[in-house]
């Protein structure tokens, strides 16, 4: 058994992992433009798939990479923070719809706008600081009491983890890895050779952006499943995830840990208040975009353009504080981490969040002539 040394020279370990981790995913989201918001854009303006096609693709090596880390038994799937057995399905599209509207207005969402801040961009540092805020409240203020209250009330339970793996378990009777493995082969492979397929998609730049993001994903599930696994933690002889703030494994996600890290910042005095891969994560993806920019020269500082785009900016960081920890994570926490689980929840969250941006961009677009007239 460890002792209490050991966890501790463990945990940092695991926090040092983490931070490198999204230092990486900070500096190619920085160095490819790599964003859900612009992907559904690029589609509704341009009728250009290749942003969506590198988020495919970083879904698919993530789903892959989940369910090979699962067969091989680095990791158990069950004890995933998205491996619960509720299907939170109206939580998912509520939140994702109001997550997906922000994101629009906030020009970006969390891990995009946590980028920008790292290469100077102030709008991004006054939309994080808010959904830092909201997603607060979200998680214990007042409209966390009206989340619970409603659509938190609404779902269907499974007798296990509520994941495609499960349910093929259930049809097959395979043990839970190996149904996860197939099931990850079957959809992730579907994602990944839709987004190979792609006219002019293979180059330096796509590759980067899909295989990088996504491998990133897989790391940090590793990580957390795996380096910071303790199976009896000396101070309680029960199993521990070290540095996770929910007790389970997770991974990459920003709406949450944004509301834990104004916590920590708030409450550092309190002795019993611990660094976790949540609050390392934030500052690992925004020291990484930073680098990126310095080394390459592109940082620059950049403000608000008028009224409205400050107004805008509030309402969107607002919009997806609430709405990020109603459907229990972001486009990184639902579309990149939860898929990779194959969680049911993480796919109606996704598809309600694309659904939220585009809605907010067919009326961005509608504002738009009607300003013209």
């Amino acid at each position: 058994m460890l002792s209490e040394s050991d966890v501790a020279l463990l945990t940092r370990w695991v926090l040092l992992a983490t931070f490198a981790l999204s230092a990486a995913f900070g500096a190619i989201v920085q160095r490819t433009d790599f964003c859900t918001m612009g992907a559904v854009a690029d589609i509704v303006t341009m009728g250009s798939w290749t942003r969506m096609r590198q988020w495919a693709l970083a879904a698919g090596v993530a789903m892959l990479g989940f369910a090979a880390l699962s067969a091989g038994g680095w990791i158990r799937p069950a004890d995933s923070l998205y491996g619960g057995p509720d299907w939170m399905w109206l939580s998912a599209l509520v939140g994702g719809l109001l997550f997906g509207f922000g994101m629009v207005l906030a020009s970006g969402c969390l891990s995009k706008n946590l980028v920008r801040a790292g290469a100077g961009n102030l709008k991004s540092l006054v939309a994080l600081l808010v959904a830092a805020l909201f997603a607060y409240i979200t998680l214990r203020g007042v409209t966390a009491v009206l989340r619970v209250a409603t659509v938190d009330r609404v779902f269907a339970r499974f007798d296990g983890p509520a994941t495609l793996g499960f349910l093929l378990q259930g049809i097959s009777g395979w043990p839970l890895a190996s149904a996860l493995l197939l099931a990850a082969a079957g959809v992730g492979g579907i994602f990944i050779a839709w987004a190979l397929l792609g006219r002019h998609f293979l180059n330096a730049n796509n590759l980067l952006a899909g295989v990088g993001t996504g491998a990133v994903v897989v790391g940090m599930w590793w990580v957390a499943g795996h380096l910071g696994y303790v199976a009896e933690n000396p101070a309680t002889l029960e199993a521990v995830y070290l540095g996770s703030r929910s007790g389970r494994m997770e991974a990459l996600s920003f709406t949450a840990p944004l509301a834990e890290s104004i916590h920590w910042l708030m409450y550092y005095s309190d002795a019993s208040l611990h660094l976790g891969m949540a609050v390392v994560s934030v500052v690992g993806v925004i020291a990484g975009a930073c680098a990126h920019a310095l080394l390459t020269r592109s940082f620059h500082w950049q403000g608000f353009r008028s009224t409205e785009d400050l107004a805008n900016h509030l309402a969107g960081g607002a919009l997806m504080g609430v709405g990020g920890v109603t459907a229990l994570g972001c486009t990184v926490g639902e579309g990149l981490s939860g898929l990779s689980n194959l969680s049911l929840t993480a796919f109606a969250a996704t598809a309600s969040i694309i659904a939220g941006a585009v809605v907010a961009l067919r009326y961005q677009a509608w504002r738009m002539e009607h300003l013209l007239q």
